[in-house]
């Protein structure tokens, strides 16, 4: 597995294993065939509500734990200093385990500074390898930067053939964050699997057009974790190390850029005001 070194030196593997918007009750089989599959990072969230389950199957897997690497990432706190340390000690009770190796700030609203500071402090004391946030735009990302000691090691925003953050990407490669992929297939939307361009390069390759996108992303250097609840397309993404889009072919893809979201923009104040409603107890 090829790996990327964040900015505090901690090695993240390329591509792992997402875990959004699948169901508890099956998420320890999920996990326990990506585990089998090969998949070495795990990424789940305190909102997703299925931590206990990603812990269950990575307990049972026998995998050594320092060969594993784990994200989970910190739900909205209005008040980050007194709410965030208790929610991240659910996450590992949750997970099982004595430390991730990767805490996010899942969205930019609530008390972030607060939070960052408790969460500088977990980093400090190993309870957290690395520290970084989630779906921050430019502006939010840079004013935490400006204003703490902790740089974030990762940034997991939307990116996609059709939304494909070249902006960000460049801001943020200067910023030593790195950029990590959440929907990289963008749940199929605008009839991704079937679009003639990642079609035809993924004819050029013997690859389908999942494995194309992947293998743009990690070209790119950007960190991806693609979700299934199927072992066969489990084994299909983690097959994207043996081939190499040339030039031309990332060109193409560039083309389909459209520089919006597919699902939400998170300057909209309402989708502000929607996720900051959402509560987990």
């Amino acid at each position: 597995m090829e790996s990327v070194t964040l900015n505090n030196g901690v090695e993240m593997p390329v591509l792992g294993f997402g875990v959004y918007q699948v169901p508890p009750e099956e998420t320890e089989e999920a996990v326990t065939n990506a585990l089998a599959a090969g998949y070495r990072s795990l990424d789940t969230a305190a909102a997703y509500r299925n931590e206990d389950a990603v812990g269950q199957a990575v307990q049972k897997s026998g995998i050594a734990r320092s060969e594993l690497f784990i994200t989970t990432k910190l739900w909205i706190q209005d008040n980050g200093e007194a709410t965030t340390t208790r929610a991240f000690e659910t996450s590992l009770q949750n997970l099982g385990t004595e430390y991730v190796d990767l805490y996010l700030i899942h969205q930019p609203f609530g008390d972030v500074y607060g939070e960052w500071r408790v969460m500088e402090q977990l980093l400090s004391d190993g309870a957290a390898r690395s520290i970084g946030v989630s779906n921050f735009t430019p502006d939010r990302l840079v004013d935490l930067i400006l204003h703490h000691d902790v740089v974030p090691a990762v940034n997991q925003i939307e990116t996609n053939p059709f939304y494909q953050r070249a902006v960000e990407n460049q801001l943020m490669t200067e910023r030593g964050v790195r950029h990590e992929s959440w929907a990289p297939f963008a749940e199929g939307k605008n009839n991704l699997f079937s679009d003639p361009t990642l079609s035809a390069i993924g004819g050029v390759h013997g690859k389908s057009v999942a494995q194309v996108v992947l293998r743009w992303l990690i070209q790119r250097g950007i960190v991806v974790i693609p979700k299934s609840v199927r072992p066969d397309r489990m084994a299909e993404n983690f097959d994207v190390f043996d081939f190499e889009l040339s030039p031309q072919e990332m060109a193409s893809i560039a083309d389909l850029d459209t520089g919006t979201s597919q699902f939400f923009d998170h300057r909209d104040p309402e989708a502000a005001a929607r996720l900051s409603g959402m509560r987990l107890d």
